[in-house]
């Protein structure tokens, strides 16, 4: 759904705030999203390889621009996530706004908090708009697994930097060769994602996670079913079509949709996978989401911005929290902390919510994320209060899928989930929804997005 353009009713207005904006519903400008689209999210090393990054990033962002029609002029920064960083670009941000030739005022800044980093760059925004420092900003994520950088050991580096840097003489590379010894101290290492802190692989940490809270291999199996319906109903209906732009690859294929999702997937068929990385565990490459390259991008305003350029919001951004777990104890269970703390900045209660939507990194952690918010004891413990935080009807979350079916692209999933839930409450059958999403390092996101009126 795109925000409705009425004709312009006003010059560019920015009225500064008095600093008191905190994106916990206090301030007295209200950031709102008038945008927001995507690429579509395909399976690492397909369709997209030969797309880096900073390509995706660029093509969910110039599709959001075309759909608005906005104004170049207006745009005051891009503010980017990203997980797998380019080693020469680190600047995603700052390469998209030169890559598309925006005004070179437009400054771009890129944040990375793991899985969760698509919703840092919305709230940083968000935060900045509040503030009163900014009025309109490009907010999103992009990942490209399929460029992810092949490093050398330390080793290989210690003894060719100086070769590189300096004037080395011939006796000075005979001295770097002697120390390349044996080969299998050199040879390139495949990437893994791995908690620097424990070693642990994350999908390790979602198959512990199973056993301690009690999480079976149908119930994960049905919930990535589930899953994948939904998504393929969604893009059957083409409740999709106005969030995913068409990318044309560099050998000329146009990719138009999403190619994860699977219409015809079941819980018998995800029942006869192999566990991953436990031989006797639960956690399969169908109820763990899959290595995906995508992009999304969000237009956000301040509310009055928005209006003068006759914009119709789709949703405001009332509140969100970030927290931190112990990643040796349950690496992914920070939504439980998270969005518990999101709802109390926001003066609202789960009662009050009427569409939630939960990144799916793995089935797992999301049915053990419920099952806390659920329970009492989880209250108690971990969030010092005498109830739970309360049940989760299913038919109130993920209803248009998760990352499960539509995948995952590390930098990408929080603007995905922005642009749906701003979509679904711009409809006007809901008024309030609930984000939530785990990241490596043992952090944990949320957010509350409110109907605008």
């Amino acid at each position: 759904m795109a925000a409705k353009r009425r004709t312009n009713t006003g010059s560019s207005t920015r009225s500064k705030s008095n600093g008191n904006g905190n994106g916990n519903g206090h301030s007295a400008r209200r950031a709102v999203v008038v945008g927001g689209m995507r690429t579509p999210f395909v399976k690492a090393f397909t369709s997209f390889t030969q797309l880096d990054t900073i390509a995706l990033g660029v093509a969910a962002t110039r599709g959001l621009l075309s759909k608005l029609e906005l104004s170049r002029k207006e745009i005051d920064g891009i503010v980017w996530g990203g997980v797998i960083l380019p080693t020469t670009a680190p600047n995603v941000a700052r390469e998209i706004a030169l890559d598309l030739q925006l005004p070179a005022s437009v400054e771009g800044m890129t944040v990375t908090r793991a899985c969760a980093s698509g919703l840092q760059a919305i709230t940083l925004a968000a935060a900045a708009i509040e503030r009163g420092e900014a009025d309109v900003i490009i907010a999103g994520g992009s990942d490209s697994t399929s460029n992810a950088p092949i490093t050398l050991p330390s080793k290989v580096t210690h003894s060719l930097a100086p070769l590189a840097l300096g004037k080395p003489s011939p006796g000075d590379y005979l001295a770097a060769l002697s120390q390349l010894t044996p080969i299998t101290d050199i040879l390139p290492r495949q990437p893994k994602i791995a908690e620097r802190s424990t070693g642990e692989v994350m999908g390790e940490s979602a198959e512990r996670m199973a056993k301690r809270n009690a999480i079976s291999r149908e119930a994960q199996d049905e919930l990535a079913a589930r899953s994948h319906h939904r998504a393929a109903a969604a893009i059957e209906s083409g409740r999709f079509a106005d969030e995913v732009v068409a990318v044309e690859t560099p050998g000329g294929k146009w990719v138009h949709a999403d190619g994860l999702v699977r219409a015809d997937t079941s819980v018998e068929k995800l029942s006869r996978l192999r566990p991953v990385f436990a031989k006797d565990g639960s956690v399969t490459a169908g109820n763990a989401s899959p290595l995906t390259d995508g992009a999304s991008a969000v237009v956000l305003m301040s509310e009055e911005k928005a209006r003068a350029l006759g914009y119709t919001p789709l949703a405001a951004i009332k509140s969100w929290a970030y927290v931190g777990v112990d990643p040796a104890d349950q690496l992914l269970i920070g939504p439980a902390l998270a969005m518990p703390k999101a709802l109390e900045r926001a003066g609202l209660t789960l009662a009050d919510v009427d569409l939630i939507d939960m990144h799916e990194a793995f089935a797992a952690q999301v049915l053990s994320v419920l099952k806390m918010l659920g329970s009492e004891a989880f209250a108690k413990e971990r969030l010092g209060r005498d109830h739970a935080v309360g049940e989760v009807d299913p038919e109130s979350i993920n209803i248009h899928g998760g990352s499960l079916a539509i995948g995952h692209p590390f930098g990408a999933t929080g603007a995905r989930m922005v642009t749906t839930v701003a979509n679904e409450l711009a409809k006007g059958e809901r008024s309030m929804a609930l984000l939530g999403i785990c990241a490596a390092g043992g952090l944990g996101a949320a957010a509350v997005l409110e109907r605008v009126n």
